[in-house]
């Protein structure tokens, strides 16, 4: 049995790099056309290409998304630009427009051709019939249950896509037209402004909100393995370099951990505690479970989200010899705190004793966002690059 694939998003280079090094197989992306996150960064051609040469260094893959709705506009450069981007390197092109598999299996062969989730895949009739179109992966919609997908992996061999963690749409996979209707940017075009997140008020004069929850299947890990799902999808191509770090690094974990045959209920607790730690959401199962109900939403509960102060400083540099990590402050710490130093590696707990600003001088507290301070080691540590130093 082949190993599954943990996917991450990556909406710019240093989220791409971060989330191969702390443990993704491979990395979604979106370029500047054609794509569903229009307020991400994204990436350019050159930037593709580093993208590319970065994760196949590394043994590692990266898909690029072309799934928004096409309008006729939309077809009069696609194919010059499916061209500039097959040669700069892409794996697979993940698509909603069935019309552009035939072209990209003829022209380009060796690139794969993913279905996205907007196409809205719940069946396996409509998996079986994008097989026949030689599409190589179809990634399910967030809304087929654990039931649904054993039976789609049982009645049709082609690689499938779940999504396993992230934010969740209000709709049919992202079929939403009250971005549109709201505000004018076509949620099924890249401009999604997250309606179902505004407030609303009722006619008591009490608010409420159309969102879910987020998508959190820590408990469904091992399961989907077995059932030989061909890779494991992560949300949040506009999410910190911390969140996804530490998302991607906890699924790596739990998911080495079972193809060593090693996993723990005590892992499995450590693993959802980091991935609670990192949300500023509620999350649930959502329609894993098979029975999605208002537990699931937040329209009858009120809506809170909070904002993470764990991530303390990125390190961007280690003096080995003086044992001084040079950081860049993200939220307040001070002397004497309990922090972790972690890297894609290892990590390691241990007491601020040291702080010194960018001249040099000793202070008791770090309380500005943003600026440059040491702290020293007591002890000797591999630091890699992109290691982090959050709260413990």
């Amino acid at each position: 049995m082949k190993k599954i694939e943990l996917l991450s998003p990556a909406g710019d280079l240093e989220r791409l790099k971060v989330t191969l090094l702390y443990g993704a197989d491979a990395c979604y992306i979106g370029g500047y056309k054609y794509g569903l996150r229009a307020n991400a960064i994204n990436f350019s051609l050159e930037e593709i290409k580093e993208a590319c040469d970065f994760a196949h260094n590394l043994g590692k893959k990266v898909y690029l998304t072309m799934n928004m709705v096409f309008h006729n506009e939309d077809y009069l450069e696609v194919k010059e630009y499916i061209k500039e981007v097959v040669e700069r390197g892409i794996d697979a092109f993940i698509l909603s427009e069935l019309n552009l598999v035939s072209y990209i299996k003829k022209n380009y062969p060796h690139v794969e051709v993913h279905i996205s989730t907007q196409n809205t895949n719940t069946n396996y009739l409509s998996v079986q019939f994008l097989k026949s179109l030689g599409v190589d992966r179809v990634v399910l919609a967030r809304e087929v249950g654990f039931n649904d997908i054993e039976k789609i992996r049982k009645l049709v061999d082609i690689d499938l896509e779940v999504f396993i963690h992230g934010a969740m749409c209000t709709f049919y996979s992202g079929r939403c037209a009250l971005s549109s209707y709201f505000t004018n940017r076509d949620a099924n075009r890249g401009g999604c402004s997250q309606v179902c997140r505004f407030l609303f008020k009722d006619d008591k004069d009490s608010f409420f909100s159309l969102a879910t929850k987020d998508l959190n299947l820590i408990d469904y890990i091992t399961k989907l393995i077995d059932l030989n799902v061909a890779s494991l999808k992560v949300e949040g191509r506009m999410r910190s370099i911390y969140y996804l770090a530490t998302v991607i690094g906890t699924y790596r974990k739990l998911i080495d951990k079972y193809y060593m045959n090693n996993l723990t209920i005590e892992d499995v607790k450590k693993f959802k505690i980091n991935l609670e730690r990192v949300s500023n959401r509620d999350n649930s199962s959502q329609y894993m479970k098979n029975n999605i109900d208002y537990n699931d939403q937040y329209y009858l509960t009120e809506r809170s989200e909070k904002s993470n102060q764990d991530f303390l400083a990125l390190v961007l540099s280690y003096d080995k010899d003086n044992k001084i990590l040079h950081l860049k402050q993200r939220n307040l710490f001070s002397k004497g705190d309990k922090v972790v130093l972690f890297t894609p590696t290892n990590e390691l707990s241990f007491i601020v004793n040291e702080i010194y600003d960018e001249k040099d001088n000793l202070i008791e507290v770090a309380n500005q966002a943003d600026s440059y301070v040491k702290i020293k080691l007591d002890v000797d540590f591999d630091v890699n690059k992109y290691a982090m130093i959050k709260r413990d």
